[in-house]
């Protein structure tokens, strides 16, 4: 059976990345888009010391996720699997609506690919025929005279509006919603994919962190560094899934309680002291 879970960040996530530039730590990127992303080894190893912590289960979710090596014996296939967290909403600041969430054909077609949802394909294929073949440069339900997308401005005229009433909407319906602040039949924008990109470049978040000396409040010794975070209110998804029982140890209570797990919220990635990664989370079976 396989699931669908979206991840609605409540505060900024840090995903360490495997390299640093000077004084950047950097988050965790896509080799081919440079979108960050939540790599599945980290949602299965966190996922994975949450069971393995609980001492109901803990025998269990050894042969769920599959045994390590460990006093001579060979590891062992799991029961389940995970993929990469990849973007499907990101918010964006706006001097005209506060702030909009922008997404693109790429982004949607990557949900859609689990999705097979009719109507979802007809909103992609709508987007990039506005956005290739007519002077439209967005698709989006924000309305105004005037629409601002961090420095850029849009005019009325250079938007098409999505319909409030069509059928693609109910797949958006199983997204949480930040506790009632995703808006988007008010604050939806789709852009074409390479305007995005530059969206999220400039939309993340970034910080610089300054040790100071313990009896003066001056930098010790030049140590500081600057932290890339995915800012909170994204929306990410990632699928996942699960293998018939493979051998005679039962796994039925470990399967039960990581579908909880993975309908409530979750802290991912580093900073955890900061209280960087807290996630609500909701999963779907698809169909």
């Amino acid at each position: 059976m396989n699931y669908l879970t979206y991840t609605y960040l409540l505060t900024p996530l840090h995903t360490g990345a495997s390299t640093q530039a000077g004084n950047l730590l950097g988050i965790a990127r896509e080799a081919q888009t440079e979108f960050p992303y939540i790599p599945s080894s980290s949602i299965r190893g966190k996922i994975r010391s949450l069971l393995e912590s609980n001492p109901s289960i803990q025998a269990e979710a050894g042969s769920f996720f599959g045994e390590r090596i460990k006093n001579g014996n060979q590891p062992t296939e799991g029961e389940v699997w995970f993929a990469d967290a990849t973007l499907l909403f990101f918010p964006i600041a706006s001097f005209s609506h506060q702030y909009v969430w922008v997404t693109c054909p790429l982004w949607l077609s990557r949900w859609n690919r689990w999705l097979r949802n009719q109507y979802v394909t007809q909103l992609i294929e709508e987007c990039k025929s506005q956005l290739q073949n007519t002077s439209k440069k967005v698709v989006a339900s924000v309305k105004g005279k005037q629409v601002f997308l961090q420095g850029a401005i849009l005019k009325e005229e250079e938007i098409s509006q999505l319909d409030a009433k069509a059928n693609y909407w109910d797949a958006f319906k199983e997204i949480p919603d930040g506790n009632g602040i995703l808006n988007l039949k008010e604050k939806l924008v789709i852009l074409a994919d390479q305007d995005c990109a530059a969206l999220v470049e400039i939309g993340l978040q970034r910080e610089v962190r300054i040790a100071l000396k313990t009896d003066e409040k001056i930098v010790d010794g030049g140590s500081f560094r600057s932290e890339e975070a995915i800012p909170s209110e994204t929306v990410l998804f990632f699928p996942w899934g699960m293998k018939p029982n493979k051998d005679e140890t039962p796994t039925q209570t470990v399967r039960e309680f990581l579908s909880e797990v993975l309908n409530d919220r979750l802290q991912f990635g580093g900073l955890e002291g900061l209280g960087r990664g807290w996630t609500e989370n909701k999963t779907v079976p698809i169909k």
